[in-house]
């Protein structure tokens, strides 16, 4: 397994190709014996319900049938995947970027799903950069995942996998400052706001306040890295904890 993303995109794409998904009669053959019982509500969990910020940048939804939803709406009904690399680093509204990555995180939704859909609109309507490069952020996601079993628990290690030697802060005040939004940088603040009302932050965003509170304010990463797995509803150990 390399650890530099592209040798390991050039070796995926050059020698092997994604299994199609599996259908639902196939599933079906292969479970028996698993009692089907209704999910319940948070507020049977003795969870509080959080309400959603109208402003998010969509009304995220759980489950699979929102997720499938949320797949022909980006692809095929707007046809969003043709303009995908021009618009993937905005920051506002809901059609910038697929917004996937909750319903992958949790299961709802399987990449090959989303692979295969692709395949399908490439093949019947439009195939250019934009096509391609959703299919190259899903091998970023795999990439993530398959370094992080090679490097283990040093994923969360001060220097990470890399060891590399930093004295970090942990100054909590100003921490808090960064956390909650009150740094007095706007930029930082707006996305800091967003990410704790909505769960959701822009892929540019979360990339500029990580920046800012590791290169500005020289405070452990592992702090940030914290809060996001506490706040993100898409929050991926491998993909949030892994520094290069």
């Amino acid at each position: 397994m390399p650890d530099i993303f592209t040798p390991f995109r050039k070796k995926v794409e050059s020698s092997s190709q994604p299994r199609k998904p599996l259908t639902v009669g196939e599933l079906k053959k292969g479970v028996s014996g698993i009692r089907s019982d209704a999910i319940p509500s948070l507020e049977e969990l003795g969870l509080e319900k959080r309400q959603i910020d109208q402003r998010s940048v969509l009304q995220f939804k759980g489950g699979e049938t929102a997720a499938l939803d949320r797949l022909t709406e980006y692809i095929w009904t707007k046809k969003l995947i043709a303009t995908y690399k021009e618009t993937r680093n905005g920051l506002i509204g809901g059609d910038y970027s697929s917004k996937f990555s909750p319903w992958l995180m949790n299961g709802c939704l399987s990449p090959r799903t989303v692979y295969a859909e692709i395949k399908k609109f490439e093949n019947s309507i439009q195939s250019n950069d934009s096509t391609y490069w959703l299919v190259f952020e899903l091998l970023w996601r795999d990439f993530f995942k398959f370094l992080s079993i090679k490097v283990g628990n040093s994923l969360f290690f001060p220097g990470g996998p890399r060891a590399v030697e930093k004295v970090w802060s942990t100054d909590v005040r100003r921490f808090n400052l960064w956390r909650d939004g009150k740094t007095g940088h706007p930029f930082v603040d707006a996305n800091m706001r967003e990410l704790e009302q909505s769960g959701w932050m822009s892929n540019r965003g979360r990339q500029n306040v990580a920046s800012f509170l590791t290169k500005d304010m020289g405070i452990d990463w592992r702090l940030g890295a914290e809060w996001f797995e506490s706040e993100l509803i898409d929050y991926d150990v491998s993909s949030n904890w892994y520094v290069n």
